[in-house]
């Protein structure tokens, strides 16, 4: 596989940005494909079936693309179709929920450990499988926080209404002494502060989007893979496609990443 060649990254619409933005830190010399699937979100609503479906399409994109990796930038689509979805690859694909639950079993002292996300996310309970293989004495408590992602979609990052939901969510997770905390959904790093103003200075964040972009720098090292040369100016290195609402998007991505997103493709993925 040529080390130039770029990463896909996709998630259910904007959350993936997140991600992408910690890829584009930690491995500043990579190429990323990023298709946000901004037509059918959210995935946290929907069934194991139709997200797999999704991602199947999806990846068959990111391949038109001649990418060298995946991530799964979306933890419903992780929890629900990268079990059933990575023994078909020839490249490497890594999603988010792994390295998050990694990292947490790793700073936890008290193996009380909560786990906020989507209601497809936490119903699954991956991360607490993930946790226990590691950890099977972890005591971890799961809590779907359904109205962050539309208060991040709205831009409502540090306002009153944020700070209000996030007391009401995380109060019972405060109460059973938990020491760790993962953002178990790539919007959620954006209210950061919010969630970090409830629970205190005692409970550690994990942030699984900074540790997948970590493990993916492992992973293409290991593999021989690192683009050794930062991509000349002019040379596209940073690509987006969406699959609805490109204006909004591109909005949205350029007060997230600060490099100025000037354009998204809409792609029909439904033919994929």
């Amino acid at each position: 596989m040529d080390s130039n060649a770029p990463i896909g990254v996709f998630d259910s619409g904007v959350g993936g940005l997140t991600v992408m933005r910690e890829i584009m830190r930690q491995i500043p010399n990579e190429r990323i494909v990023y298709f946000g699937d901004t037509a059918r979100v959210p995935y946290g609503s929907k069934s194991r079936e139709t997200v797999i479906r999704y991602s199947r399409q999806i990846i068959r994109f990111l391949r038109t693309q001649e990418v060298k990796a995946i991530v799964v930038a979306c933890n419903t689509a992780s929890a629900y179709a990268l079990d059933e979805i990575e023994g078909e690859m020839e490249i490497p694909i890594i999603g988010v929920v792994k390295p998050g639950a990694k990292a947490a079993s790793g700073v936890t002292r008290n193996g009380k450990i909560g786990v906020i996300g989507t209601e497809a996310t936490i119903g699954s309970r991956i991360y607490t499988r993930y946790i226990k293989e590691i950890n099977e004495n972890a005591e971890v408590v799961g809590k779907a926080c359904p109205l962050f992602v539309p208060l991040v979609e709205e831009g409502l990052l540090h306002d009153p209404v944020t700070d209000e939901i996030a007391m009401r969510y995380l109060g019972s997770l405060i109460d059973i002494g938990i020491d760790t905390l993962i953002l178990g959904c790539t919007h959620y790093p954006l209210i950061r502060s919010a969630v970090a103003k409830v629970v205190g200075e005692n409970v550690t964040l994990v942030n699984p989007a900074y540790e997948t972009a970590k493990e993916l720098r492992e992973l293409l090292e290991k593999e021989n893979m690192l683009n050794p040369v930062r991509p000349e100016l002019g040379t596209n290195q940073y690509q987006f496609f969406v699959s609805d609402a490109a204006e909004k998007f591109i909005r949205f991505a350029n007060s997230i990443i600060k490099y100025g997103v000037l354009s998204a493709k809409i792609i029909h993925i439904e033919e994929y």
